[in-house]
Parts: C-alpha cells; sequence; structure tokens
C-alpha cells in the first residue's frame, strides 16, 4: 500500500507539472495572437510590450523578432533595434538582415558589423551548419551501432577509421561553432586593458557596438575591439548568442 500510494503521488505531480506547462504555452499562444493583431490593426506600441512578454518567456518567431525590430527602429531606438536583429541573426542566419544591421550601423557609426565577402560567406555557413552537424552526427551513431552489432567481425581497420571519423567531428565542432557575441547596452562604455578598473584605459564603445566575447574573468568580459583584446564591464554588455 505504501508504494501504491507513493506512486500516486508521483503521478499527481506529473500531471500537474504537464498542465502548467500546458497552461503557459496556451497562454503565449493567445498573448502573441493578441500582440499580432494589435501590430496589424496600426498599434505597434501596444503589441511591442505583449511581444517582450512573450520573449522574457523563450519564446520568439522570427517574425516576432523583425516586428520588436522594427518598432524600435520607429523609434530611434536603434541599439534596442539591433539587439533584437542580432538575436534573430543568432537563430535564423539571414543575408537580408545582416544587411539591415550594416545599414544602421553605418548610420549610426558602429562597430562589428563588417559588410565583406568573408561575412556573406561565413553567414552562408551558418545557415547550414545545423543541418550539416546533424548528418555527421546520425552517420556518426548509425556507424557506430552497426560496428558494435558486428564487433566480432569487423576488422580493426573500421574501427581505426571510425575513430578518425570521430575526431574529425569533434574538429568541426571546435572550428566552426558559432563564435560568442555581445551587444554593448550602454552609452561610452569603457573598454580597458587588462580586467581591472585600475587597468589602462583603452577605448569607449557605443551603445549598440557588436564585439566577439572571448571568455570572462571575474566582473569583466574579454572581448575583441577592431583586432585588440579588450575587456569590458559584464553589466555593459548582453550576450546575443
Amino acid at each position: 500500500m505504501p508504494n501504491f500510494s507513493a506512486k500516486k503521488v508521483v503521478l499527481f505531480w506529473l500531471l500537474w507539472a504537464f498542465s502548467i506547462q500546458v497552461t503557459q504555452a496556451q497562454e503565449q499562444i493567445f498573448l502573441t495572437k493578441k500582440a499580432d493583431s494589435l501590430f496589424n490593426a496600426g498599434k505597434p506600441a501596444e503589441a511591442y510590450q505583449l511581444y517582450k512578454q512573450v520573449l522574457a518567456n523563450g519564446q520568439a518567431s522570427p517574425q516576432m523578432l523583425l516586428r520588436l525590430a522594427a518598432v524600435q527602429e520607429s523609434r530611434d531606438q536603434y541599439p534596442s533595434a539591433l539587439y533584437y536583429l542580432n538575436l534573430y541573426q543568432a537563430h535564423y542566419p539571414s543575408t537580408a538582415v545582416w544587411r539591415k544591421m550594416t545599414e544602421l550601423s553605418v548610420t549610426h557609426r558602429l562597430t562589428g558589423y563588417p559588410n565583406t565577402w568573408r561575412q556573406q560567406v561565413a553567414l552562408t555557413f551558418r545557415r547550414y551548419y545545423p543541418t550539416v552537424l546533424q548528418t555527421l552526427l546520425g552517420v556518426a551513431v548509425a556507424a557506430g551501432t552497426l560496428l558494435v552489432l558486428r564487433r566480432r567481425g569487423t576488422a580493426r581497420g573500421w574501427w581505426l577509421l571510425y575513430g578518425v571519423y570521430l575526431a574529425l567531428v569533434g574538429a568541426f565542432l571546435n572550428v566552426f561553432d558559432t563564435p560568442t557575441t555581445g551587444l554593448v547596452c550602454r552609452p561610452r562604455a569603457v573598454l580597458m586593458t587588462a580586467p581591472s578598473a585600475g587597468a589602462s584605459w583603452l577605448s569607449t564603445a557605443a551603445a549598440g557596438d557588436r564585439l566577439l566575447v572571448q571568455g570572462q574573468e571575474d566582473i569583466w568580459f574579454k572581448v575583441l575591439w577592431r583586432g585588440r583584446t579588450a575587456y569590458i564591464r559584464q553589466h555593459d554588455l548582453v550576450i546575443v548568442n
């Protein structure tokens, strides 16, 4: 009997947790539809507040991110607009969206938005990176399963070849993984030469500048600033991917 009661308690909590998730999902769908209606009705300010609530709960569609960016750009809040465009770019790499980001960066003299052929190649690669990775991992799982099932009749050379393949997949993950980027979120953010308030001043970054993040030390982010290593305080930078 005690075991039966314990099972009922566990089942109750599982059902309760599931019902909460379903309710939250329904609330997010309701908010999104309401925000879409307000936006289509010419009420972007009201829609923006609802979209932000949905985004805060980790739910964001490509259309929502673009609309958030459009609303902020119309208000001349270009750092915020770039934040949403960066979020879009992190999940749905797009040449057209990157072109829009470079236009804003040129208009407001911001750093970190190169418009070069290398950047175009990188965008194309990032667009297909998940598919390529899934294919490589799928082949690894299938090949590994086949080798295990036929382990007695499999020559060592096949195991060696499989090991080389796994090493190449690991290299692919490490070399071509998307770099971490951050967006400066405060005007005239100070950049230092070392992770210390007593270090030498290097420069100041503008709100909206896009920096490659190389690491973190205490309350400082180690970033790349115009080809040089610099340090910026955590509260001056928001990570976008």
